[in-house]
């Protein structure tokens, strides 16, 4: 008996070995590379890192006093934004990036103002940042989302999508929330709740422009959905893509005792 316990752990060890990893991907499609779109080369966000300038108020830049957004917040997330309004008014950012501490996470990779590769394979596609090494999976080959359950949140979430012609339409779910402030969508402050579902349609619109199209649907943070759109253009070829760590940032030193983030000018000196 104890011989034969062992030959079937044995045997069903080996079936675990030589079984798939995963199955999500079994009886999909998969599109073919020739016939996938060319997204190929390096790409610069357009229109500054406000992340939705459609309801923007205000003149200037996501750190300019008085610059703000109108996401359709309830009471409790608008009050949320305000207080971080106000921190960057004191140049007390409520952005994590100041420190570069943490990845940027879902949706705010795609508003950064470094450039972008954007590798589309048949069965994943991914958003590369020349930002602090971003990075941004989604997958492509039939699986499906996994059930709330299995998922916690993270920076970017977990994404699946699929072809529609040339437009890429991805879900994303499983995001970090504000819960902790670590999950910001630009230095205004704007943050999302841990129950955000986030649908994006991303298509070249012409020969030198990507457009992503994003559906924010939070049923703790939103009254309706929210939609934004980022768009994308392409640089002229040749251009490397270099990495850097956004840790070894030394022009925005934060005032341990104020929390008051300085520019350093030329000299070593603060500018501000």
């Amino acid at each position: 008996m104890h011989r034969n316990r062992w030959a079937i752990l044995a045997t069903v060890s080996s079936a675990l070995v030589l079984a798939p990893s995963v199955s999500y991907g079994q009886g999909g499609t998969l599109t073919p590379f020739d016939k996938l779109p060319d997204w190929s080369g390096v790409w610069s966000m357009t229109g500054g890192t406000v992340f939705d300038t459609a309801t923007q108020t205000g003149k200037g830049g996501s750190v300019t006093p008085g610059v703000r957004e109108h996401p359709p917040y309830n009471p409790a997330y608008e009050k949320i934004y305000t207080g971080h309004l106000a921190l960057r008014d004191e140049d007390r950012y409520p952005d994590v990036q100041t420190n570069c501490g943490v990845p940027v996470g879902f949706p705010r990779i795609l508003n950064l103002p470094d450039a972008y590769e954007f590798v589309v394979r048949p069965d994943v596609f991914y958003i590369i940042a020349e930002n602090g090494g971003n990075t941004m999976r989604v997958y492509t080959d039939g699986r499906k989302l996994p059930a709330k359950e299995d998922t916690w949140g993270t920076y970017t979430g977990v994404s699946v999508g699929h072809w529609e012609s040339d437009t890429l339409v991805w879900q994303t779910i499983g995001l970090k929330g504000s819960r902790d402030n670590d999950s910001i969508l630009d230095r205004t402050g704007l943050v999302l709740s841990d129950a955000a579902k986030i649908t994006t349609r991303m298509r070249k619109i012409n020969e030198n422009t990507l457009e992503a199209k994003m559906v924010i649907e939070d049923a703790k943070a939103l009254t309706k959905p929210w939609e934004v759109t980022k768009q994308f253009r392409k640089n002229k070829p040749g251009l490397f893509l270099y990495d850097y760590g956004c840790a070894e940032n030394n022009r925005n030193p934060v005032d341990q005792a104020t929390g008051k983030t300085f520019v350093l000018g030329p000299d070593g000196k603060p500018a501000n």
